[in-house]
């Protein structure tokens, strides 16, 4: 079903793997801690299995994550998190990474749009990346993992974020690079857009209904006609 231009009044984006490039941070990670075997990889190149690893972990990880959210418990669990955070456990001393094009895309955006976060991080670990980059300002609302009762894959945090912005859930665009993006968006009555930047692949973002498939999150100025509503 191709996207309803008239109907988006907001847009609403995923984190991980959509604005951070967070599976090839988690790529990187698994290639350095393989070295001691490289040896036994052709070329003694490890990346295409991390790759595969990292990429096949996302499904396992977004089916816990459901499981916990079902049984009530995903919210002690990102608080958990936080606390680690906190703590200086866990925290990764690298930088988080911004996908190509995305702060000009948001810039554009805005203009035209209210804007807000929808995912399922802890709060410290999404504003972290937000003032890292110092795009705080682009958004109206930031949906954590904390902020409704149940999080992605359930529409709350998508109907949280309309709120905020003024519109209908119906009225916004969800942007997400997993099915568990896709189905929130869907359940939440709004149109998706899947972005193949990040953990999913095209095939298990259709089949959660994606309305669109994006090759990267920037292209989302172009499908949305920015330049020409900046033309006089």
């Amino acid at each position: 079903m191709p996207i309803d231009h008239s109907r988006i009044r907001a847009i609403c984006f995923d984190l991980d793997g959509t604005l951070s490039d967070t599976d090839d941070q988690f790529v990187q990670k698994l290639v350095n801690s393989l070295r001691p075997v490289r040896f036994l990889f052709r070329g003694r190149d490890s990346h295409p299995l991390a790759r595969k690893l990292v990429m096949q972990t996302e499904g396992p990880g977004n089916f816990i994550f459901s499981l916990a959210d079902m049984l009530g418990l995903d919210e002690k669990i990102v608080s958990f998190g936080d606390r680690l955070y906190e703590m200086g456990i866990g925290d990764a001393p690298e930088p988080y990474l911004l996908i190509d094009g995305v702060r000009e895309m948001l810039a554009q955006l805005r203009k035209h749009y209210p804007l807000s976060i929808i995912s399922a991080r802890g709060q410290r670990a999404a504003l972290r990346f937000l003032f890292q980059f110092e795009l705080l300002p682009f958004f109206t609302a930031i949906a954590t993992g904390q902020t409704c009762r149940h999080t992605k894959p359930y529409p709350e945090p998508i109907h949280w974020a309309a709120e905020q912005m003024g519109v209908q859930a119906s009225d916004c665009l969800m942007v997400g690079d997993t099915k568990v993006d896709i189905q929130a968006g869907k359940k939440a009555g709004a149109q998706t857009v899947g972005v193949l930047c990040g953990f999913g692949e095209e095939k298990e973002l259709r089949r959660a209904g994606a309305d669109l498939i994006l090759k990267k999150t920037a292209d989302l100025v172009d499908l949305l006609q920015i330049g020409a509503k900046l033309t006089p």
